[in-house]
């Protein structure tokens, strides 16, 4: 069964992670209905993150590239530093500061506490809730090239706040964009782009520390089909995702958040499930 649980959560993995619902409670929650209801693990979890987040790195290649290219242009001084493409890598290595400090400073935490199911339930439906109303309420007349470094800043500090399962990273730092004014094609494609650096930072990180660990729920084997999986499903989530939200709200993620959330807590306050 290893392996076609393992495909499953790729599944899951690669549905989840650019929708705004958290793909890390997903696949907490849904490693409960296989055999065992063992956690797949924030190592798993973060792995297969590599998959999705090459998925970002195919999608907007021409932007990244452009993006890499002008920002080491400019330390060379033969392009501007307020150049536009140049000024996003510096926002980008900004935004990315406060996730891979708090990142590493709660490792434990993140690995046990973090991963409780009550305290998933309850971030899916407390976010849910504040994205419907940042989504209803922003303004959405900002666009990437009016991004601030201070607004860097807050988009990466709500980025850090998907250490949490449930809190969604893509979820989060669209939030923080629809709030400050930013439009949802400019908030979701900054937030693609700004958990680049997080995403491969601790998926390398758990993928170099697994050698030296216990072997987990599912082997390398499994974990590299996951992967896989992840990829392809999520290259099709973010051009689903980004052509979706040119003219729709979040509203139908808000509701799937919420109800999730209250089932989640009725199945734990019930027994049906251990969190």
């Amino acid at each position: 069964m290893g392996f076609i649980e393992a495909i499953i959560l790729g599944l899951v993995q690669g549905l989840t992670e650019f929708l705004p619902i958290s793909s890390s409670a997903h696949l907490r929650i849904v490693g409960l209905f296989f055999e065992g209801a063992e956690d797949p693990g924030a190592t798993f979890t973060a792995i297969t993150q590599l998959g999705t987040e090459l998925a970002v790195l195919v999608f907007f290649r021409h932007s990244i590239a452009r993006i890499i290219t002008r920002w080491f242009q400019s330390l060379r001084g033969s392009v501007p530093r307020n150049d536009p493409d140049a000024r996003m890598g510096w926002l980008i290595i900004l935004g990315s500061l406060p996730i891979a400090v708090l990142g590493y400073l709660l490792q434990d935490t993140i690995r046990s506490t973090f991963r409780s199911l009550w305290l998933i339930a309850i971030v899916l439906i407390v976010f849910g809730i504040i994205l419907g109303v940042a989504d209803y309420m922003g303004r959405r007349t900002r666009e990437l090239k009016d991004l601030t470094y201070g607004h860097g800043i807050i988009f990466g500090f709500a980025q850090a706040l998907a250490l949490i399962p449930g809190v969604s990273r893509s979820g989060a730092t669209t939030t923080a964009g629809l709030a400050m004014g930013y439009s949802r094609p400019a908030a979701a494609q900054y937030a693609f782009l700004l958990a680049v650096p997080a995403v491969f930072g601790s998926g390398f990180y758990e993928l170099l520390a697994s050698f030296d660990e216990a072997p987990g729920i599912y082997g390398a084997g499994e974990t590299f089909v996951a992967t896989v999986v992840a990829f392809i499903v999520g290259l099709a989530v973010i051009a689903f995702l980004m052509n979706y939200i040119k003219t729709k709200s979040f509203a139908p993620f808000v509701v799937y958040r919420v109800v999730l959330g209250v089932v989640l807590l009725v199945l734990l306050a019930t027994g049906v499930i251990a969190g």
